[in-house]
């Protein structure tokens, strides 16, 4: 049995821009209380965090939470709020998990969201039209591009989240998105 918390959290990838997930994936001991949980996200572009209540989490009962976090709940939507949720924005979100004292039981982490993109990534393959045979020199030139974006993506996470480069990072994801977008879709190689 261990002596103190261990806290994580996991930020599974959504296709649902409306939401942000989190799961906690913490240990915490039963010897100590686990008192004045605190879940803290920085969105991109802003400077100051919000704070997430954890109604559903008891403290010291061994459960952990499963949350998907709205604008709403991030200050970022401010009507509509029972009716209609807002699109969450790709890029670094920053989030920190603590417990008492707060000041040294805590855990944070850089999470790109790339749930726009990968949107966007996958509504053009299925424009693309993949086929199980092989494809014509035009076609694979896009598939070849549409990898190498997958890559750049991909790269861009682990840059964030990994190598705490999270400037760096978002280069490549803005370098990725435009070329995304540069990929239009003519009659000789999509449905």
């Amino acid at each position: 049995m261990a002596d103190k918390h261990i806290l994580s959290l996991e930020v599974p990838a959504v296709t649902n821009c409306e939401i942000l997930s989190i799961k906690d994936t913490s240990q915490y001991t039963s010897l100590l209380p686990v008192d004045c949980p605190e879940l803290i996200i920085t969105t991109p572009g802003f400077n100051s965090a919000s704070l997430i209540k954890l109604d559903a989490f008891t403290p010291g009962t061994g459960t952990s939470f499963d949350i998907n976090i709205s604008a709403c709940q991030l200050g970022l939507q401010t009507v509509d709020c029972g009716t209609t949720r807002s699109a969450l924005s790709d890029g670094v979100y920053i989030i920190k998990y603590s417990v008492a004292p707060n000041d040294k039981v805590y855990v944070e982490y850089n999470h790109l969201r790339i749930t726009s993109i990968i949107n966007t990534y996958y509504t053009i393959l299925c424009d693309i039209g993949l086929d199980t045979c092989e494809p014509s020199s035009q076609r694979k030139d896009l598939i070849d591009e549409m990898q190498y974006i997958k890559t750049l993506i991909d790269g861009a996470v682990s840059k964030v989240e990994f190598c705490n480069s999270p400037n760096f990072g978002m280069e490549m994801y803005n370098y990725a998105l435009k070329r995304l977008n540069k990929i239009s879709c003519s009659v000789s190689f999509c449905k």
